[in-house]
C-alpha cells in the first residue's frame, strides 16, 4: 500500500514511520517543518515538504493513489490555542478539511487521526472511557472534536472508515534509539522536565500543589510514544478488516502526579531538576487517567513501555546526550 504521513517528521509522526519501516508499504511523509525535525525522516522514505493546505503539495501526493492517511499535522498548544484561536482555525480545522477533501476526490478510504483527551474536558467520572460526555476547555480540544465531527460525516456520506485516537498524554522516545529528533517549543510537562535537566532551561514551575491528591499535585495518564505508535497500525489493520470506523482513547490506566514523575527524572538523570510551585492553571483537573478497554478489546493491544521509569529513561536517552 501507499501511505501518506503528514507531519511524519514530528514527535509522535517520526516515531509512526519508525514503525511501518520493513512493512512493505511506500511511505510518503509530508511536513512543513515548522515543527518537524530531519532527524526524523529516512531517505528511504519520500519527503515532500511543505504544507497540506498548499494545493499544489496535496495535487503531488495524491498523483498516485494513496490507499490511507496518517494525520499529525496539528497544532497541539492547548494554553496557545486560547490566546491565538485562528492559528488553530487555520492549520488543524483548514487543513484537515483540505486533507479529507483531497481524499474523497481520489478515492482514498481510510483515516488515521490524531486526536486527543482534550475532548472530554474535566473528567465527571475516572477512569474516563469513551462514552465520558464530551466538554471540550480548550480550542485546542475543540479542534479535534471538530474534526471527529466531521469524519462521522465523511463515513456517512463518502464511505471513508476512520480511526479516532484520543491520547492521553504521549511520552517517552523510542526504545531502540533510531527516533532522536527533540520536540520544538514542547508545552508539555516531561519534555519540559527534560529541558531543564539537561539545561536548556533553568529551573520549571509545578501549577498548583493543593490538588486533592496524595502529595497536592496533579495526576495524569503517560502513555509511551512507541506504544502509541503500535495502536495506530493496529487501528488501520482494523479499519480494513472491519470496513468500519472506531473511536478509542490510547492511555495506559495508569495516573501519575506531577512530583512521581519529578522524582522518577531525577533518579533517572542522577541529578537534583531545579522547578519552583506556582498557582493553579484555569482548567487543570487534579485527576486525569483512561480507560483503555476498548482498545484492548477491539485492537488487542497493550502498552508495553508505559510504566514512568521507562517513559523517562527513554527521554533521557536522548536528552542526556545532546
Amino acid at each position: 500500500m501507499r501511505l501518506l504521513i503528514t507531519g511524519g517528521a514530528g514527535y509522535i509522526g517520526g516515531h509512526i514511520v519508525k514503525e511501518l519501516r520493513g512493512s512493505n508499504h511506500e511511505l510518503v511523509v509530508v511536513d512543513n517543518m515548522e515543527k518537524g525535525n530531519e532527524k526524523n525522516l529516512f531517505p528511504e522514505n519520500t519527503f515532500i515538504q511543505g504544507n497540506i493546505q498548499d494545493d499544489t503539495v496535496l495535487e503531488k501526493v495524491f498523483s498516485k493513489k494513496v490507499d490511507a492517511v496518517f494525520h499529525f499535522a496539528a497544532w497541539k498548544g492547548a494554553g496557545e490555542s486560547m490566546t491565538a484561536p485562528e492559528i488553530y482555525s487555520l492549520n488543524n480545522l483548514n487543513g484537515s478539511i483540505k486533507l479529507l477533501t483531497s481524499m474523497a476526490a481520489n478515492g482514498c478510504k481510510y483515516f488515521i487521526f490524531s486526536s486527543s483527551a482534550a475532548v472530554y474536558g474535566s473528567p465527571e467520572y475516572l477512569p474516563v472511557d469513551e462514552q465520558h460526555p464530551l466538554h471540550p476547555e480548550n480550542y485546542y480540544g475543540y479542534t479535534k472534536l471538530c474534526i471527529e465531527e466531521n469524519l462521522k460525516w465523511y463515513d456517512k456520506l463518502k464511505g471513508m472508515r476512520y480511526a479516532a485516537l484520543r491520547y492521553f498524554n504521549a511520552a517517552g522516545y523510542d526504545p531502540d534509539g533510531i527516533i532522536t529528533g527533540l520536540e520544538k517549543t514542547p508545552a508539555n510537562l516531561l519534555p519540559i522536565i527534560m529541558e531543564t535537566a539537561c539545561g536548556m532551561r533553568k529551573s520549571f514551575e509545578i501549577f498548583g500543589d493543593d490538588y486533592d491528591t496524595p502529595n497536592g499535585t496533579c495526576i495524569r495518564d503517560y502513555i509511551h510514544v512507541t506504544d502509541l505508535a503500535r495502536a495506530h497500525l493496529l487501528s488501520l489493520d482494523y479499519i480494513m478488516k472491519t470496513d468500519s470506523s472506531i473511536t478509542i482513547n490510547l492511555g495506559s490506566e495508569k495516573g501519575y502526579s506531577v512530583k512521581e514523575m519529578i522524582a522518577m527524572a531525577e533518579t533517572v538523570a542522577g541529578k537534583t531538576i531545579p522547578h519552583k510551585i506556582s498557582g493553579r492553571r484555569p482548567g487543570d483537573p487534579g485527576k486525569m487517567f483512561a480507560s483503555s478497554a476498548k482498545a484492548k478489546k477491539l485492537l488487542n493491544w497493550k502498552p508495553e513501555f508505559s510504566d514512568s521509569k521507562t517513559i523517562l529513561t527513554t527521554m533521557w536517552n536522548v536528552y542526556g546526550n545532546l
